[in-house]
């Protein structure tokens, strides 16, 4: 049997339910890996994942935790490790999308919503998880942002602020645990073709899903959730990369 690059670990995938969560706990489970899967409200998304990665031949669960509530990712993490017996991957993969207005017109509470999804409930999770990741052999710290964060579009304010504080912290977390050995990156999807992505698609160009700009997009295809998986998988694996921010857009955004 080829070994995975995840043989042997535990993986907690935030939003790990649907769209690109579900992507990168199903790779994180072909490479070998047991997975705690994530949700907010969808327990039957949840529950179909932790089917198919244990009909694979891998543990898993379903958890849910409203990640942006500190008590219930507390409850979640002590859940996980009681059942797991430690993490040594975190995922964080959940969130929510802007509402496209201009921050003239926006709601006060939207900015906070963002922020508490996308960079406090990262924050939570990597303070409760983080330091039993240095006892383990190895611990990896993946963040989801998006093109977003560095390329800010107009009527997206919020959520380009939320993915920006993202990305903060983890740039501040890698040199923390750089002393023991923890490898901290963040991955910047651009357009995926998810939920999340047929709607921005719909709302910027009028076509029912994001697929349908295949045509338009580098190397034929919009980006898929796999793809990044594909360098979630890369980054939980290779042994002299922390820090670091990677693109996952085909060089090229379909929208222009």
């Amino acid at each position: 049997m080829t070994q995975g690059r995840a043989d042997g670990r535990v993986a907690l995938v935030a939003g790990g339910s649907r769209g690109i969560g579900r992507a990168i706990a199903l790779r994180l489970a072909a490479e070998g890996a047991d997975v705690a899967v994530n949700y907010r409200r969808d327990a039957e998304a949840a529950e179909q994942v932790v089917t198919e990665i244990r009909a694979a031949g891998r543990k898993a669960s379903a958890f849910a935790a409203s990640v942006d509530d500190p008590e219930q990712d507390a409850a979640m993490v002590e859940a996980v490790l009681g059942e797991f017996g430690g993490v040594d991957i975190l995922v964080h993969s959940a969130g929510i999308a802007s509402r496209g207005q201009r921050v003239t017109d926006t709601d006060p509470g939207e900015p906070l919503r963002l922020m508490a999804t996308h960079a406090f409930g990262a924050h939570h999770l990597c303070r409760l998880l983080v330091p039993q990741m240095r006892e383990r052999t190895r611990g990896d710290v993946v963040l989801l942002s998006s093109v977003a964060g560095a390329n800010p579009m107009a009527g997206g304010a919020p959520y380009s602020m939320a993915k920006a504080a993202l990305e903060a912290l983890a740039g501040s977390l890698a040199q923390e645990e750089l002393p023991h050995g923890i490898h901290v990156n963040v991955v910047a999807p651009g357009l995926v073709a998810t939920d999340m992505g047929d709607r921005l698609a719909h709302a910027l160009t009028g076509v029912g899903v994001a697929a349908e700009l295949d045509a338009k997009a580098p190397f034929g295809h919009v980006c898929r959730p796999e793809d990044v998986a594909d360098v979630v998988a890369f980054l939980v694996s290779t042994p002299y990369v922390t820090g670091q921010r990677i693109t996952v857009d085909g060089g090229a955004s379909p929208l222009r």
